[in-house]
């Protein structure tokens, strides 16, 4: 009997911007399976994660709600009680009780850190990692083998269905591969599977990726983005990093290599779907949480609103269903991508979901996607937290907000400290000014129609989702 409903692969990376995949013509990166998959998937132009941070964006993309919303405005991470609550209503959740085989792989980084609780946690977990144990907390995730957070890619460790933290003397990307085959393998005959794999590299430290890919990038001349200073560079928050362009050369191309290995075991994916017959129907996406820096505006890795920090690949297959094609009109943001796919699916949505539906756009039908996208940035730094404790103050008041249309980013920023009064409000426009080099500032919104107009959607969803953000 022939399966009717779709098997489900998404697959995402940790901090790989949109700009760096070989077939968008930006970074010198090389991506041949990626680049090929792209020729018969549907690419969007606008991916968008919409709080270019880890948590806040795991949280979004498994619940379809914002970050204000679920809570997990910052990173999971010690000394907070910041993680994904057990009554929210994950995608998971959803196609468990649809009769989905459901997996999940890779790095969750969506629970409190064990060592909030206990110095010595007996499943090994220290700093920011957790290991999260069967029941509610894994949103109806049968099949796991995770971590909370850890960055050393060449000795990663998870854990399945007990404290036993598995160590592995591999690179995560190929490990984490190899179980996802062996998953498929093992249930493709089993009825339909939901299967997320979520790749921590290219996420720092760059340096951990194979040397085999690293050769590739040895003798190449790397061109930096034009918006590249000669640094020293810093965070978004300011606090200084230091470095110089030639050690950020090092960096960015360690960072390409380990897309590069993504690449090569993306084919290898693929190329499982294809033999076992599987290819048809399995909607694969492609995607990331969000982009990293690498040097752009005088700063490395994320949480700000320039593009190389919000933008992510989102490329979607699903043979004979999904329209072929790059998609410049849509803008696919991290709170949309949970409604889609169950759109896609035929399963009904949540009525908690404060994403949009854009199946109707991917299968060619009529419909109106949303035209301004909303984005937002919170203090989450330890220090900052710490102060608005001390001041009894919320730090979602602070941070910045954005309405970003197809070609426009309307940034309102009011500052990471309790004590922060100015507020300053800044137009791109990404068409004619597509590094961002040029914002205008706006003094009175009212004044400009662009501004005039994004304000308002700003507002509008600020009062939607209860965001006590403050505009003046």
């Amino acid at each position: 009997m022939k399966q009717s409903r779709p098997n489900l692969l998404f697959l995402f990376a940790d901090q790989w911007r949109r700009q760096a995949v070989g077939f968008m013509k930006e970074d010198e990166v090389i991506t041949p399976n990626i680049d090929k998959f792209a020729t018969k998937s549907r690419v969007y132009d606008h991916g968008l994660s919409c709080t270019p941070l880890c948590s806040p964006h795991r949280a979004a993309l498994l619940t379809g709600r914002y970050p204000i919303t679920t809570g997990v405005f910052t990173n999971c991470k010690i000394g907070s009680d910041v993680a994904l609550k057990e009554e929210e209503i994950c995608i998971s959740d959803v196609l468990k009780k649809e009769g989905y085989q459901t997996a999940y792989i890779g790095k969750w980084h969506l629970d409190v850190p064990e060592q909030n609780y206990e110095e010595a946690p007996a499943s090994g977990a220290r700093n920011w990692d957790a290991y999260t144990p069967p029941g509610p907390k894994r949103h109806g995730f049968d099949y796991w083998y995770s971590y909370g957070t850890f960055d050393k890619h060449l000795e990663p460790h998870y854990w399945q269905d007990s404290p036993e933290m598995v160590k592995v003397n591999e690179w995560s990307v190929q490990h984490e591969t190899d179980k996802a085959i062996e998953y498929m393998k093992n249930h493709k005959d089993k009825g339909p599977f939901s299967l997320f794999v979520s790749w921590n590299p290219p996420h720092s430290p760059y340096d951990e990726v194979p040397e085999k890919y690293k050769k590739i990038y040895e003798d190449k001349e790397i061109t930096l983005r034009p918006n590249v200073s000669e640094g020293p560079f810093s965070a978004h928050t300011g606090e200084a990093l230091g470095g110089t362009q030639e050690e950020l050369i090092e960096k960015t191309k360690n960072y390409f290599a380990a897309i590069t290995g993504i690449d090569e075991h993306f084919g290898r994916l693929l190329s499982f779907l294809r033999e076992e017959g599987l290819e048809e129907n399995t909607i694969v996406v492609l995607s990331a949480d969000h982009g990293d820096l690498m040097g752009s505006h005088g700063m490395m890795a994320k949480h700000v609103w320039y593009e190389e920090s919000v933008g992510i690949p989102f490329i979607i297959r699903w043979p004979e269903k999904i329209q072929e094609g790059r998609d410049t009109e849509a803008m696919v943001n991290s709170v949309d991508v949970m409604p889609t796919l169950l759109g896609l699916m035929g399963i009904d949505i949540p009525e908690t979901v404060q994403g949009s539906d854009l199946s109707f756009n991917m299968i060619g039908e009529e419909g109106k996607v949303p035209e301004v996208a909303f984005l937002a940035g919170y203090p989450g730094r330890d220090v900052f937290l710490e102060a608005f404790k001390k001041a009894n103050q919320d730090p979602t008041t602070k941070g910045w907000r954005v309405a970003r249309t197809t070609r426009y980013s309307y940034v309102i920023h009011a500052g990471y400290w309790p004590e922060d009064n100015e507020i300053v409000r800044y137009l791109y426009d990404n068409v004619e000014d597509p590094y961002q080099l040029k914002p205008l500032e706006i003094a009175d919104p009212k004044e400009h129609p662009v501004a005039s107009k994004l304000e308002q959607a700003l507002i509008e969803w600020l009062e939607e989702v209860e965001d006590p953000f403050k505009l003046d």
